[in-house]
């Protein structure tokens, strides 16, 4: 279980990288040159989460996005898919830490849903990120990996740099 760069980030100062943890865990890590509070904004402002969650090389489109982002509350994203059809991804969010930590379920898939844990850690005004799924079984993991899930990632990254320089 090597790491990988996400291949779409080679020209990227800030690579993402995609590694699975365990037979159940897939670990996505990237360094933002922004302090924690900008990136958990980036990532708790539906306004804002728009802009750079769906990589743009992507045949999707985010055609909504509701969101109660506290402890206890929910959120629905509902995405177009080639123009033939929608896809929505839903769940509850377990634990929002201001500046430093979001944990959410992805209750689409029904009991094979992950949970998601993104962690900030900010130094020297960089924030190191750390999104953290736990799937319910290494088959549900290997599909998840398989799907293509994670191929974006780099570029949805590198969109949230380009939204980050907005904040500063």
């Amino acid at each position: 279980m090597n790491a990988r760069s996400d291949s779409e980030s080679t020209t990227a100062k800030n690579p993402t990288t995609v590694e699975p943890k365990s037979e159940r865990e897939i670990v996505v890590t990237r360094t933002f040159d922004a302090p924690a509070r900008l990136v958990f904004k980036a990532w708790t402002t539906p306004e804002l989460f728009k802009r750079w969650w769906v990589p743009k090389s992507m045949p999707l489109a985010l055609l909504s996005y509701e969101a109660d982002i506290r402890t206890g509350g929910s959120y629905r994203l509902v995405f177009d898919v080639d123009g033939t059809k929608t896809m929505a991804f839903f769940g509850k969010y377990i634990e929002v830490t201001p500046h430093s930590r979001i944990v959410w379920t992805n209750d689409e898939s029904g009991e094979d849903g992950a949970i998601t844990t993104v962690t900030l850690e900010e130094s020297d005004g960089k924030t190191m990120m750390v999104l953290h799924e736990l799937y319910r079984s290494k088959e549900v993991r290997d599909a998840a990996l398989a799907s293509g899930a994670y191929d974006g990632m780099g570029e949805t990254f590198e969109q949230l740099d380009e939204v980050l320089v907005t904040l500063g």
